[in-house]
């Protein structure tokens, strides 16, 4: 039977040699610890990286230990986290997301995820609140872990669908499987695909009035216009 999902190789290779000729290559991007690439990810949903790195970098220095974070009130983690979107409730979810990882795993060390097949770490880390397909995945494959899974966010979501990669009522945790199953490439290169699709999708493929004309990998899209 074929599969709901049919990528090809070839398509993906397309996609990602066409946005290096038109974005660059992926920078070298710090791997941090996985409970912290978590919580980077957590707060990033839905702003841009300018500001969610800095964002970042002022709970650390606030609260340089997961342990101390977790037992900090969410409230005054809302007050460092002003300004990413829906700070709020993303500090009621990480707070409550590292006291629940705290009680299973108080030093906090996530390592152990690396001895696990994918599906399995995706699993252990969707249980928690705020954690859903994209920051599973980016914990997994954007950390020190660096393990084969892609990473699917509103952006790259949004392209999978318009040019006819999954279907209409795909998920995104349904196109990040998709994806991981048929790249010809490791761990790094599916890491450079998301980052050069988001950025496709935050500057050419936006959710409204896409500019077509000129993005560079618009031959093969179903819906270009």
């Amino acid at each position: 039977m074929q599969r709901a999902f049919d990528f090809a190789a070839g398509d993906l290779a397309f996609i990602r040699q066409s946005l290096r000729r038109a974005f660059g290559g992926l920078r070298d991007l710090p791997r941090r610890d996985p409970v912290w690439r978590m919580t980077r990810s957590l707060i990033g949903a839905q702003t841009y990286d300018t500001i969610a790195e800095p964002a970042l970098e002022r709970l650390i220095a606030r609260w340089p230990k997961p342990g101390s974070l977790a037992a900090a009130p969410a409230a005054e983690v809302e007050q460092v986290i002003a300004d990413v979107n829906h700070a709020d409730r993303k500090a009621w979810q990480l707070v409550a997301t590292l006291r629940w990882i705290g009680r299973e795993r108080p030093d906090y060390d996530l390592t152990f995820l690396a001895g696990w097949p994918v599906h399995r770490a995706l699993a252990w880390l969707e249980r928690f609140p705020g954690v859903g397909p994209k920051v599973a995945a980016a914990t997994l494959n954007a950390s020190t872990l660096r393990m084969r899974v892609f990473i699917v966010d509103c952006h790259v979501h949004r392209i999978l669908l318009r040019f006819g990669f999954i279907d209409p009522r795909a998920s995104a945790g349904e196109g990040r499987d998709a994806v991981t199953a048929a790249a010809p490439f490791e761990t790094d290169g599916l890491l450079e695909l998301f980052a050069l699709m988001k950025q496709l999708g935050q500057t050419i493929c936006r959710p409204f009035m896409p500019r077509c004309g000129d993005c560079p990998i618009a031959a093969r899209c179903a819906r270009r216009t």
